[in-house]
């Protein structure tokens, strides 16, 4: 089985827990330049039977990103969750995109770090 896919073949009726890893090399495979590295563990339920399918996730975390002011590397927590039920005739439940987006969407527009912890000497160039 591949990571953040899961075939309906042969998949009980009921609830089903997975966990998966999800590092830098996950967000590399999107393209994405901002995320540097990621240590992320991402947990989904999927209850399943005969006439629906739902998807519940949460994804707990920290990724590495440039900070906006010093140009630094700056790691941020993530802690988002996601419902999914979105699911015809499917054969594998794709959960990639999901994780991804909402991985990027939990992210804040600025990214900088707290106040006093941004590299020095950039600081001081910059208020020059």
């Amino acid at each position: 089985m591949q990571p953040f896919e899961i075939p309906l073949k042969g998949l009980k009726p009921g609830k089903s827990a997975f966990e998966w890893h999800a590092g830098g090399e996950f967000f590399g495979t999107f393209d994405n330049t901002e995320i540097l590295d990621a240590d992320l563990q991402v947990e989904v339920v999927v209850n399943y039977d005969d006439e629906s399918i739902a998807v519940e996730g949460k994804i707990d975390g920290v990724v590495t990103v440039v900070c906006d002011r010093c140009l630094e590397n700056l790691v941020l927590p993530v802690h988002t969750s996601f419902e999914d039920d979105e699911f015809e005739g499917v054969q594998v439940l794709d959960l990639k995109q999901d994780v991804y987006d909402y991985v990027c969407i939990s992210l804040p527009m600025q990214r900088v770090h707290p106040e006093g912890e941004c590299n020095e000497e950039t600081v001081k160039f910059l208020s020059k």
